[in-house]
């Protein structure tokens, strides 16, 4: 199902990052296995609810501090869910 990446609006990037996130069945940690300025994938077997707003923190530029991004859950997937942000990500432009 690769219609996802016709309809995204910035390209993502294979990342293997570590992320604690805020959704409304808790507090979590699991890993951003791809990102771009507009979103990215987390992988993960706990339940979340789409739709839902989400905060994530984690090390991006600089693994000796973290970002704070908020997004919203817009697929689920076995492996894990989508997020889009509220806000792009400036300076994070991947390219195709």
């Amino acid at each position: 199902m690769n219609h996802s990446k016709e309809l995204r609006r910035y390209p993502r990037q294979t990342a293997y990052i570590f992320a604690k996130y805020i959704v409304k069945e808790g507090a979590r940690e699991d890993v951003i296995t791809n990102i771009g300025a507009g979103g990215l994938f987390v992988r993960t077997w706990e339940k979340v609810e789409s739709g839902q707003a989400i905060v994530l923190e984690f090390p991006l530029f600089d693994f000796d501090s973290t970002i704070q991004v908020a997004g919203k859950i817009i697929r689920l997937e076995p492996s894990g869910f989508a997020v889009e942000f509220i806000k792009p990500i400036q300076g994070l432009i991947c390219r195709k």
